[in-house]
């Protein structure tokens, strides 16, 4: 065959195999192939991932993670309040809307507070850290000597007609106070001695658990111990001293959980839950696992819900999850997690970038409380955990509980305020703040 044959032949073959890609309909190079979509796509992934990066790293950015979660899981938690208490209040044979309205009075005045911690300086809390621990003892008592008991727990106090749980305080309280106590000895540099680091934290921790577990409520002394511990973790604890009092903290829950029958009922409840046919003291569980995956994918509609009309205990407080896994389906519950999970990066990374000790400790155990109370109670719901009674932290109905949050998250605004470069960008912003968040977002329309 001759070379003009054989390209003949050569241009004939490639033709037909270019003709053959086209009828397929796959080009493998060039502009509008595979491989090009495929390039643009990544490029368009990895520009975003550094947009979103770049956001981050902005100096306002744990301010506005604070509030933008705080304010959407606000706004997720007065629905679903309004969806499931409105059976609980007919059920009850309340005025319709009693627990809602509550509710929103609730979310008025933790939102004031919010506002005003905002604005304040990390020296306004630290000089709350006494008056308040002695409010919140004083509370303790007075909820041992006049309290409510409900479901064999005496955890209220009926104040003017509105029932007030000083437990909740109480949390914030042991904050604040801890923080500004190890603080202190950090600067006159006590904290290499053990001692100093548990005395006079430990006493005073154990006397407002052990006003609390008095009235019988587990859920909120097993909190008041995790604030304790991350309170040890933030300052740097050595790390067997830790675990020595990490030991002897889950020692002394046991203990509590043996020594009333009703505890390990319930425990037993938890552990045999799998044998549904069998457990007499797993209804709540069951019925809220029934009811969250009887969501789907995207749920049954807000206000929809079957299991709030007398199925699921609790549905209101404890167990809300599970009618907000029923009403907004999975993507609901995940958004609601990734809230949290927001909540959780901008906590610690105020508590790991503000300059003192007192904002670190205050910051980082406020985190790890809101986000471990979150846990317990959506790993009640889901089965994962035994069912302890907590509130989930913003959603489940409950002043006392909506006010105090908010109030911390609004501490955690104001520690943001004192991050690295915040002020100068607060004062370059401008007063407006609406105006100042679409600066920072780069959205704001600028005249040409």
């Amino acid at each position: 065959m001759s070379p003009v044959s054989r390209g003949d032949t050569i241009g004939r073959e490639g033709h037909a195999g270019e003709a053959s890609s086209g009828a397929a309909g796959i080009r493998l190079t060039g502009p509008g192939s595979a491989l090009e979509e495929a390039r643009v796509r990544v490029i368009g992934l990895r520009d975003g991932a550094v947009r979103l990066k770049a956001l981050l790293d902005r100096p306002l950015a744990s301010y506005y993670l604070v509030l933008g979660c705080g304010l959407l899981l606000l706004a997720v938690g007065l629905m679903m309040v309004l969806s499931t208490s409105t059976a609980y209040d007919i059920d009850q044979q309340l005025p319709t809307y009693s627990m809602f309205d509550k509710q929103i009075l609730g979310a008025l005045a933790g939102l004031a507070l919010m506002w005003l911690a905002a604005k304040a300086p990390p020296r306004v809390f630290r000089g709350l850290a006494y008056p308040l621990l002695l409010i919140s003892l004083l509370g303790l008592v007075l909820v041992l000597m006049f309290g409510n008991v409900d479901d064999g727990v005496k955890r209220w106090l009926t104040v003017g007609g509105m029932q007030v749980q000083p437990s909740e305080l109480a949390k914030l309280a042991l904050v604040l106070w801890g923080a500004d106590l190890l603080a202190r000895k950090e600067k006159l540099g006590q904290l290499t001695d053990w001692r100093h680091l548990l005395v006079p934290l430990l006493p005073g921790a154990a006397v407002m658990c052990l006003l609390v577990m008095m009235g019988q409520d587990l859920g909120t002394t097993f909190l008041l111990i995790v604030i304790f511990l991350s309170l040890l973790w933030i300052i740097g604890t050595p790390g067997r001293l830790l675990f020595g009092m990490i030991a002897l903290m889950a020692f002394v829950l046991l203990m509590l959980i043996v020594v009333q029958p009703w505890r390990l009922e319930r425990l037993d409840g938890f552990l045999s839950s799998r044998d549904a046919a069998n457990c007499l003291s797993c209804y709540q569980l069951v019925e809220g696992k029934d009811a969250l995956g009887s969501g789907g994918w995207f749920g049954v509609g807000l206000g929809a819900s079957k299991a709030k009309w007398g199925w699921v205990p609790n549905s209101p407080t404890d167990f809300i999850f599970s009618i907000l896994g029923e009403e907004l389906g999975l993507v609901g519950t995940i958004c609601v997690i990734a809230l949290y999970g927001g909540l959780a990066f901008a906590g610690l990374r105020i508590a790991r970038r503000v300059p003192d000790t007192f904002s670190r400790l205050a910051a980082g155990s406020v985190t790890v409380w809101l986000i471990v109370q979150a846990m317990v109670n959506i790993g009640a719901v889901l089965g994962l955990l035994p069912i302890t009674g907590v509130p989930l932290p913003l959603i489940s109905a409950g002043v006392s509980s909506l006010i105090v949050t908010l109030a911390s998250l609004g501490m955690l605004m104001s520690f943001a305020r004192a991050e690295p470069g915040a002020a100068r960008a607060l004062a370059a912003a401008g007063p407006a703040a609406p105006r100042r968040l679409l600066r920072w977002l780069g959205l704001e329309q600028r005249p040409p």
